[in-house]
């Protein structure tokens, strides 16, 4: 087979040196599939990035048949088959949202627009860097020729956690919970929705609500806890989310690749256009979808009720917001 080019920006990093490794073993693209590694980070992370490069070249792995490390976005985008944009600006303390969205849009302006120029049409593209909705919005708008539907941010890590979650307080695996959903933005105001989620209780399928029997914990501090996780690893481990987060892209990017499984969902953030759930157009926000042959599809028909409809129109203004400012920073960026 050809090899693959998969670029990972933010290489030097926390999750990129947990996530590295996975894809270069053969975990995301299978076991057959050869890959060249476009490392892409700033100027002032090159040598740590080379100290990253040797750990690859280390690993002896047999399906990476080259790996690129640049601070040059010309280098970077060339002929991608995929770009996981990891690297942005962190939020810094006494920083407001504001702040971080200006300095963001400048990133993802820019990368954006090497995406439109060097990289492939059919480049699938995955937004992991925060605010991940936005900036991947502000992405998709500056690479005009690439088709929206390529464009997706990470809500996986926040639908593993709500996997998660459930089968904690079902003593079952992970594996036995299907059909979670996280609707709207990566952020506290998500909603993690179970209402459709199954799970499988001694080789019976059931539903969640039924499973549980425990309405007030599925409505309130299940909510929590899935919305506000990553703070909880931050102020144990001091830093955030790695190991999770990159075992996330990993799910998050196979699942585009080789599509979902029979009668299984997954979250992810993706262009609203075409919604039937009342989610205003243009937005990226996070829905249930299926994938067969590299394109998703919303997932169609679910009932909503009146409580998730609070939730949903809660988030869906909060992106609205947030992408209003991005795009007044956009035509001055």
């Amino acid at each position: 087979a050809e090899p693959i080019r998969v670029l990972v920006t933010g290489a030097a990093g926390q999750i990129a040196y947990s996530l590295l490794y996975s894809i270069a073993k053969g975990d995301v693209f299978g076991k057959e599939q050869p890959l060249i590694l476009v490392l892409l980070d700033i100027t002032p992370m090159m040598t740590v990035l080379e100290g990253v490069v040797m750990e690859l070249q280390d690993c002896a792995l047999p399906l990476l048949r080259e790996v690129i490390s640049t601070d040059k976005e010309e280098v970077a985008f060339k002929d991608l088959d995929i770009a996981i944009l990891v690297g942005s600006m962190p939020r810094r303390e006494g920083m407001e949202r504001k702040d971080l969205l200006k300095a963001n849009v400048k990133i993802f302006k820019s990368q954006g627009a090497a995406l439109d120029k060097y990289a492939k049409k059919t480049v699938k593209v995955v937004v992991v860097g925060n605010p991940a909705n936005t900036n991947c919005l502000i992405a998709s708008k500056s690479a005009p020729s690439i088709p929206k539907e390529n464009f997706s941010c990470l809500t996986r890590l926040d639908h593993n956690r709500a996997k998660s979650q459930i089968a904690l307080k079902l003593g079952v695996t992970a594996n036995d919970v299907k059909n979670v959903i996280i609707w709207g933005n990566h952020s506290s105001t998500q909603y993690p929705d179970v209402n459709h989620a199954k799970v499988n209780v001694k080789g019976k399928e059931v539903g969640v609500y039924e499973a549980i029997k425990d309405d007030s914990w599925l409505k309130g501090d299940f909510i929590l806890t899935v919305q506000q996780r990553g703070a909880a690893v931050i102020k144990a481990r001091k830093l955030s989310s790695a190991m999770s987060a990159a075992k996330a892209i990993c799910d998050h990017v196979r699942d585009i690749w080789f599509g979902t499984p029979a009668g299984e969902f997954v979250s992810m953030g993706v262009i609203s256009d075409g919604n039937s759930y009342g989610v205003p157009e243009d937005l990226l926000y996070s829905f249930p979808v299926v994938i067969k042959d590299k394109t998703w599809k919303f997932v169609e028909g679910l009932p909503i009720n009146d409580f998730s409809r609070e939730k949903m129109d809660l988030t869906a203004k909060e992106l609205t917001e947030e992408k209003e400012t991005a795009v007044e920073f956009l035509s001055s960026a």
